[in-house]
């Protein structure tokens, strides 16, 4: 263990609750932060030690990993008052792995750079599952040198690490990633609505699906949790609404038009406003019964 860099993770959500158990198991020393306190204590009895803020987090670890719902939560942890930068010292690496503008990554990747510090934005896909099961994609902009000696940490969260580009490629990919998921979603909701209108059976619809063109991670587990009418959060709707919302900036910023993409955010905003922004993503096909008269349950 000793030749293993002691890891500061803030942020101890949904995500950041079983990446952090990962690192434990796997032998990482491990310092945390989390507005609410009670799940820095769960994370001490399984072996981490209380940072007190992100200052004190980023003045005890050598590899700082932030896991935030959203921009601004970012930016004021790292850099705000007592946020990381203020913590920071030369040579150690600061890893986000929240999904937020890349426009706002890059210019916090220069802000660390000016203190003698890396920064790398590596935001995930798989879900609350895959951080528990330790198999997450991981998307990573930055540079190629820190990325490697990041490597050994990502092995422990991720099944799969890309090399996207330089700061901010990773929160552009994962942008792309959001934009896809959410409109086949939507798509694979669309096509159960159908069959059930149509008087035919959405299982088998379905089932028939996945062994064609068709077939997709999407249908097989959202269409599944579709069928079951399982919206116990993996990932909840209002979340995928802010990183359609992420999107849609982005492509606003560099002159990419993304029609669906909004129209999508729009169902989004609807499926909220019925509230159930904390049902999970696939949720949004309760939004499209209703527009089609089905009382399903």
């Amino acid at each position: 263990m000793a030749d293993k860099p002691t890891i500061g993770y803030i942020g101890l959500g949904i995500m950041g609750r079983p990446m952090c158990l990962n690192l434990l198991r796997a032998g990482f020393p491990l310092v945390v932060h989390n507005r609410s306190h009670g799940k820095v204590e769960e994370l001490a009895a399984a072996g981490a030690a209380d940072g007190g803020s992100a200052q004190g987090v980023a003045q005890r670890a050598e590899i700082i990993i932030t896991c935030l719902p959203d921009t601004p939560d970012v930016q004021q942890v790292i850099a705000g008052p007592g946020g990381v930068l203020a913590g920071i010292s030369p040579g150690k690496i600061i890893v986000d792995m929240s999904t937020i503008s890349p426009v706002a990554t890059r210019e916090l990747c220069a802000q660390a750079e000016a203190l003698g510090a890396e920064m790398l934005d590596a935001p995930v896909s798989g879900g609350e599952a895959g951080a528990i099961q330790g198999t997450l994609s991981i998307m990573v902009g930055g540079k190629a040198e820190v990325l490697e000696r990041v490597r050994p940490i990502f092995a422990v969260l991720g099944k799969t690490v890309t090399h996207v580009g330089g700061s901010g490629a990773g929160q552009v990919c994962k942008a792309c990633n959001q934009v896809v998921t959410a409109l086949t979603i939507e798509a694979v909701s669309e096509a159960l609505v159908l069959a059930a209108k149509a008087g035919v059976d959405p299982a088998r619809v379905r089932q028939a699906l996945l062994g064609g063109s068709a077939q997709s991670r999407v249908l097989e587990v959202h269409g599944q949790r579709m069928l079951e009418r399982n919206f116990e959060p993996g990932f909840r709707s209002r979340l995928h609404h802010k990183d359609l919302k992420i999107a849609l900036s982005t492509a606003r910023e560099y002159g990419a038009a993304l029609p669906t993409a909004s129209l999508v955010h729009e169902l989004y905003s609807a499926l909220i406003a019925m509230g159930k922004g904390d049902r999970d993503n696939s949720a949004i096909v309760t939004l499209l019964e209703a527009l089609a008269g089905l009382n399903l349950r």
